[in-house]
């Protein structure tokens, strides 16, 4: 069992606090449009790593190399925009803390902001993502335990208006993947229940805010322990 620290969009003012030092968890997962400083707090105090996809209203983080401690970008050195020690698993399959990750950050795209997508852009980073994860499964035998999204699939706790539509494509990638948690963001409760849903065997979770949870090896069921 992993313990996990999940997080997106709403800066937790308590987790600001001494409160942090109650919470025991392995891993902080990130599901986008979080202040990177907040995400450096979390780690640093929890001393965890952090993996974390980008959402819609972060800082855009393609094009950036890491070289033996050495960021680039065109070739050029460069300080890397993203949070001190996280892993940026956007469109990559991360292992940590026991735990496989595949990621998928941004949002379906309504204006010219970073880190928006077609419906058409996002299926082919879906497509690679899970070439990516099929090529580690067939290489050690081991599937991807979360997949890690800013936003959620269609009809599967999204909105209607334009910037909180989901991701079709997301569907597919359930259906390639197979993964028992999904965990998303992008969402705002605004008071409103968020129950969890089910896409075949995956369990989908909006982490708005933040939720503590436990997650067991792949092919059983992942309980919350907030």
């Amino acid at each position: 069992m992993v313990k996990v620290l999940a997080v997106a969009d709403e800066v937790v003012e308590q987790l600001w606090t001494s409160y942090i030092q109650q919470i025991k968890v392995d891993l902080i997962l990130a599901a986008g449009d979080l202040p990177y400083d907040y995400l450096e707090h979390l780690s640093n105090a929890l001393d965890r790593p952090c993996v974390f996809v980008p959402g819609n209203h972060d800082p855009d983080l393609t094009g950036y190399t890491n070289v033996r401690g050495l960021w680039t970008k065109s070739g050029i050195p460069t300080r890397w925009p993203g949070p001190a020690g996280g892993v940026n698993a956007d469109g990559r399959v991360v292992d940590a803390a026991g735990l496989r990750i595949a990621g998928i950050g941004g949002s379906i795209r309504y204006n010219r902001g970073p880190n928006q997508w077609t419906e058409r852009q996002q299926a082919r980073r879906v497509r690679r993502m899970a070439r990516l994860a099929n090529w580690r499964q067939l290489r050690d035998g081991r599937g991807v335990d979360v997949l890690l999204t800013h936003s959620p699939p269609k009809d599967c706790g999204d909105r209607e208006d334009p910037p909180h539509r989901g991701f079709a494509c997301l569907h597919d990638a359930v259906r390639r993947l197979g993964p028992p948690l999904m965990l998303h963001g992008h969402i705002h409760p605004h008071g409103e229940p968020t129950p969890d849903r089910q896409l075949a065997s995956t369990r989908v979770v909006n982490v708005v805010g933040y939720h503590v949870m436990e997650i067991p090896s792949r092919g059983q069921e992942a309980g919350d322990a907030r």
